[in-house]
């Protein structure tokens, strides 16, 4: 195809061989023009540092960090914000007047209790994910915070990827059309949590890593429920990790399907590929870890890969933080509240209770809480 032609979204011939200039896509994380309210950080473990990174990256006010263990609190406030407070008690964080943002980073089951307590301590929230272990109290947090006024957003990282976010700006750009299938394969090695708390998770990789496909799954498929989720989980048998660290799923909806599959134990070889069909084009993005990604765009014009800028790991927590102070600024519903992740709980909820029947069909919805094994 010599003679590409160009489009209303920027695609336009650059070479003799069916090579176009990507579309330009604002994938990058939403900046607030104005608004740096201070912030305080709950929970300052491992992850604490990739928050506090992007946080510094974007110039943003962290004036507490709190942590039941001080050293930890002391050690992020040395490493990043040297003139924030430090607290061992999260409701010393919350009393101050001058906070008006609260990070939430603590494990999964003390989330709830500190979403509800900053709620009507009238701070707004951005919460590590999952937010809640049901959707009862996930349902009842989000119109906690609507009746307050206040923004609750969850920390669902993976939308301000590079990668994600070019593809989920794309598909709601129109540039393939109607979505009909995605793809996600993965193999990656994730042998480093023997011996951590994860790896008393039974369902580690559908529950704590594969949380952030099925939330990228929903967002391209706009926001739709599936009709039925089919997932099963396996051990390798050379694997001496707990969890089983094979997982497929395949969720069905009325005119699309989204297929899931991982494998958490390649040491050598690792690849990361998500491929979105839709009735235009193709999205594809693959790469060799979830921070080293290539793009392409294929339409009837012609192919188009963005050069993209970033990573996930600082892309992403700038994403979700900057998205709720813009929301905050703006007078908006965060595109990451509360509200807005219900779908992928379900769908996180509904494969884990089909891995553990063995595949049998789950309706999104009917599963309310957390299988726990």
């Amino acid at each position: 195809m010599s003679n590409a032609t160009s489009s209303g979204y920027g695609l336009s011939a650059v070479g003799a061989a069916d090579r176009l200039a990507a579309p330009s896509l604002p994938y990058q994380p939403p900046v607030p023009r104005t608004y740096r309210p201070g912030i305080g950080l709950i929970g300052c473990g491992g992850i604490s540092e990739y928050h506090l990174r992007a946080y510094r990256s974007l110039g943003l006010d962290v004036v507490a960090l709190c942590d039941p263990s001080v050293a930890k609190a002391e050690k992020r406030r040395f490493g990043f914000f040297p003139d924030a407070s430090v607290y061992s008690d999260a409701h010393d964080v919350l009393a101050r007047p001058d906070i008006a943002v609260v990070d939430i980073a603590t494990h999964p089951a003390e989330r709830a209790v500190l979403i509800e307590a900053a709620l009507a301590a009238g701070k707004h929230v951005l919460s590590q994910k999952p937010f809640a272990l049901d959707l009862a109290t996930a349902t009842r947090l989000a119109a906690l915070a609507d009746a307050r006024g206040l923004r609750l957003a969850v920390n669902q990282n993976g939308r301000w990827a590079p990668h994600f976010s070019y593809l989920r700006h794309a598909v709601d750009a129109g540039l393939i059309g109607d979505v009909a299938s995605v793809d996600f394969t993965v193999q990656w090695d994730h042998t480093w949590t023997a011996g951590t708390p994860f790896e008393a998770i039974h369902h580690l990789v559908l529950y704590d890593f594969a949380v952030h496909w099925f939330d990228i799954a929903t967002v391209l498929l706009g926001g739709r429920r599936a009709r039925r989720v089919m997932a099963t989980v396996a051990r390798t048998g050379f694997q001496t990790v707990q969890p089983p660290f094979l997982a497929q799923a395949i969720a069905d909806y009325d005119d699309a399907q989204v297929r899931f599959a991982f494998n958490a134990h390649v040491r050598h070889g690792q690849e990361d590929r998500t491929v979105v069909c839709g009735s235009l084009g193709t999205l594809r993005s693959f790469g060799p870890s979830l921070t080293q990604q290539t793009v392409t765009l294929h339409r009837a014009e012609g192919d188009a890969s963005p050069h993209l800028v970033g990573n996930w790991f600082e892309n992403g927590f700038q994403g979700t933080m900057g998205e709720l102070l813009c929301a905050i600024e703006e007078d908006r519903e965060p595109s990451n509240s509360a509200r807005n992740n219900l779908r992928t709980l379900e769908l996180c909820f509904a494969a884990i209770a089909s891995a553990d029947a063995g595949g049998q069909p789950v309706v999104p919805g009917t599963v309310t809480a957390l299988p726990v094994r």
